[in-house]
């Protein structure tokens, strides 16, 4: 299976494999016909009486040009395979790095970004190898092998049908490799991509790493997983050095002790020409060359199906971002004649009944139900794992629900575009991700329709452009990677930038203010409040004196709505948001315990 799809990758390029195969069957026949003319020169010309110089320059001229012509070949042909297998590979990357773009966020919650990078980057080159030199190797040396056998029923019949006698236990011997090379090189390959999850996790964590000094348990983890790994290369060393050469050697002198005793024999009962003793040893030996080389590309090919199939496994997953799965969607029915994709006007938010939850089993969102209408600030308060930022994901269509329906402008959220909904909402994390490049292009991320005035625009309204005055380059002063340069506040000012620039409908702002000092929040609060006038706006607020001025307020706890009103209205409630607004405002006496977690 994993062949087959590999060998379609080739398809498209079936024109250049031709050319390289037949550059690499003319280089064989070259190098082949090499030993014949020496047989000839030998019995033919070679004698003390007789020595023709016309002959012997025809024949080292011959010999000269052949052995120039296979180089020359030789030559053409590896770098046409070099050249397919490129483009090849360059597909392949370019097909797993687009899936990759479109899997849910579930896939990501629990596969380590390392085992992915190296599913891309080296699963990949190790498939690039069965094109470049498993291939070629193989029809090569097929190719070799048959001339050989050839030549040989040329010279003796006889003896030719006798040595066919080793293909059945070349065959046997390959065959017993590639069975326990297989489990070698599954568990390598498999190691190789836990080291590269544990590297990419601390270099990212490194600051944390060093603070919490988590070296030593992290450098014994990563030295544990490595001896696994030298472990299982160990094994495949000792399968390569049992099976491969020592064993081919083996056949090949008892195939020389067999020419030789045949050829002794013969001798007893006449004549024998020297030359073709000569050409019968030279062809032996040459016999065994590609079945060496054709064993130690057992080992290559073996990592590239492996490789491969690890590869495909990622391209087959099924586990697509909601909306995002190739099928029968709102765009290709108005291609077909149907009703346009419907597009976000007004921005109103419903949520019905709506229940969540991340792995099938535990519900983290129960029985949600609200309205968000144009214009109006929605915010959603609660402890830590309630089920605020999830309300986030799910408008964002990252996930889908269990049950209930969410509805903007009155219309299904499935029956928006991914593009639709992210191009009209806008959002901003607590930890906001800043791009390497430039001021400018964090701000635009190289969106077209973003245009200068707006990048400006929004710029002025979140009070950033007296720090980017201040900057040596202004916008074109590079950021490095994930903004480390900059403070945590100037990375989420430039994230509201960022939001700003594209005027959303649908305004979503997860712990927005949680790393920006108070001034500069006063600041952003001033900005937002322009910016929500005629927008939906969904705030996920840690510190409650944020979002006083909001139109309703969800208090959520363990999954569940349990309070909703304004500010004023569920302080008169004294229950829990009462509760966590007196404690964030440092009250010292002793509270009451609230109403709403009495009932719970």
């Amino acid at each position: 299976m994993v062949v087959r799809r590999l060998i379609r990758y080739a398809k498209p390029h079936r024109k250049a494999l031709a050319g390289a195969f037949l550059l690499l069957l003319l280089g064989t026949l070259a190098d082949l016909a090499g030993p014949y003319l020496i047989k000839v020169f030998i019995d033919d010309y070679l004698e003390p009486r007789w020595f023709p110089f016309g002959a012997l320059i025809g024949l080292a001229a011959g010999y000269l040009v052949l052995h120039v012509s296979s180089v020359v070949f030789q030559y053409f042909q590896l770098l046409s395979f070099q050249q397919v297998a490129l483009r090849i590979v360059h597909q392949l990357r370019t097909e797993v790095f687009g899936k990759v773009q479109h899997l849910g966020l579930s896939f990501f919650d629990r596969t380590a970004a390392g085992g992915l990078v190296s599913r891309i980057t080296n699963d990949t080159e190790a498939v690039k190898e069965l094109y470049v030199s498993v291939l070629s190797t193989f029809v090569q040396n097929i190719v070799f092998l048959l001339g050989i056998f050839a030549a040989m029923f040329l010279l003796d019949v006889r003896l030719a049908a006798v040595c066919l006698l080793l293909l059945p236990l070349l065959l046997v011997l390959m065959n017993v490799f590639r069975r326990l090379s297989s489990k070698v090189f599954r568990v390598t390959r498999e190691k190789l991509a836990q080291l590269n999850a544990i590297l990419n996790e601390s270099l990212q964590g490194m600051n944390i790493i060093q603070a919490m000094r988590q070296e030593k348990r992290l450098r014994d983890q990563f030295a544990k997983i490595n001896g696994e790994y030298y472990t299982a290369s160990i094994k495949n060393i000792r399968l390569n050095g049992l099976l491969l050469r020592p064993a081919v050697d083996l056949l090949r002198i008892m195939a020389l002790m067999l020419v030789v005793y045949f050829f002794g024999r013969e001798s007893l009962h006449g004549v024998i020409e020297i030359g073709v003793v000569y050409a019968f040893i030279n062809y032996l030996d040459r016999f065994f060359e590609p079945v060496n080389t054709m064993m130690m590309r057992l080992g290559q090919l073996q990592q590239a199906l492996i490789a491969g199939e690890r590869v495909f496994e990622l391209l087959d997953s099924e586990e697509w971002s909601p909306g995002e799965k190739p099928k029968p969607d709102v765009r290709e029915r108005a291609e077909e004649g149907g009703s346009e994709p419907p597009t976000i006007q007004e921005g109103r938010i419903d949520f019905d009944s709506v229940t969540f939850s991340y792995d099938g089993q535990t519900d983290v969102l129960k029985n949600i139900s609200f309205t968000a209408l144009p214009g109006q600030t929605v915010a959603l308060v609660g402890h830590t794992g309630s089920g605020k930022s999830s309300i986030i994901n799910l408008l964002l269509h990252f996930y889908s629900i269990r049950g209930g329906e969410i509805r903007i402008d009155h219309v299904p959220l499935s029956d928006y575009t991914n593009e639709e909904l992210r191009r009209r909402m806008g959002l901003v994390l607590q930890d906001p991700f800043l791009f390497t490049g430039t001021v400018r292009d964090n701000i635009r991320l190289h969106d077209g329709t973003v245009h200068e005035d707006a990048v400006r625009e929004a710029v002025e309204l979140v009070q950033l452009d007296s720090f980017i005055r201040k900057l040596p380059h202004g916008y074109e002063e590079p950021v490095v990677e994930r903004g480390a340069t900059f403070s945590s506040g100037q990375r989420q000012l430039l994230s509201f930038a960022r939001t700003m620039a594209r005027q959303p409908a649908i305004l979503l702002l997860d712990e927005a203010t949680a790393h920006v000092d108070t001034e500069t929040e006063e600041a952003i609060q001033d900005a937002l409040g322009r910016m929500r006038k005629g927008r939906t706006t969904l705030a996920v607020a840690h510190r409650l004196s944020t979002i006083q001025d909001a139109d309703l307020i969800l208090v959520l706890h363990q999954g569940e709505i349990v309070e909703r009103g304004t500010h004023q209205e569920l302080l008169n409630e004294r229950g829990l948001y009462y509760t966590m607004y007196r404690l964030q405002q440092g009250a010292s006496e002793s509270l009451e315990e609230p109403n709403a977690v009495r009932q719970l």
